[in-house]
């Protein structure tokens, strides 16, 4: 049987095993930002990058043996990535509900796109912002909406004390400040 009609498995199959199942028939919360974000990645590799991979790969196999081109083989491999992260960003959009945060400017309660300090315990402070599932950096203090700390934190008030469950068990914090960005003008 040809090699082209087998299904290859690539250790690069994590791209959307990586990112955190969305809760079922729940929604795909995004920033106008992170919507946008998404978007240019997207319309990137469907108008500059497949192209360009293509090409090579059509110039690769007029070179006679595949099975030892290893332009061929490597093109292919690129193209499957590109095309997996295509589909992925694409049914990622699809059901995005994108939110801007700066509606709830100037409140107190702790909606999507809030920047909230709280307190442990202990009386250690963190800053966190909830964001959509695909745009959240933890190393820049970001987290999911769906993350253990944001629910706990969701529809709390500044000063308010709320649980929150964590391996080690329950855990009591207190809300400190809750911010918001500005409209955009």
């Amino acid at each position: 049987m040809s090699k082209a009609f087998t299904r290859e498995t690539d250790s690069d199959d994590e791209d959307e095993a990586s990112l955190p199942a969305l809760p079922g028939g729940g929604k795909n919360y995004m920033t106008p930002q992170g919507f946008e974000r998404l978007r240019s990645e997207l319309l990137q590799l469907m108008d500059e990058e497949r192209p360009k991979v293509v090409e090579a790969v059509h110039w690769a196999a007029k070179n006679g043996d595949r099975s030892e081109n290893g332009d061929y083989i490597y093109g292919k491999k690129r193209l499957r990535e590109i095309d997996r992260r295509i589909r992925f960003l694409t049914k990622r959009l699809e059901i995005a509900e994108v939110t801007d945060p700066a509606v709830h400017h100037g409140g107190e309660q702790v909606f999507f796109g809030a920047t909230v300090t709280y307190a442990d315990e202990s009386g250690q402070e963190r800053t966190v912002t909830i964001m959509g599932i695909d745009e959240a950096d933890s190393a820049q203090g970001q987290v999911s909406w769906i993350s253990p700390i944001a629910r706990a934190l969701l529809k709390a008030r500044e000063g308010d004390a709320v649980k929150l469950v964590t391996p080690a068990g329950v855990q009591e914090i207190e809300v400190l400040e809750v911010r918001y960005p500005a409209p955009r003008s």
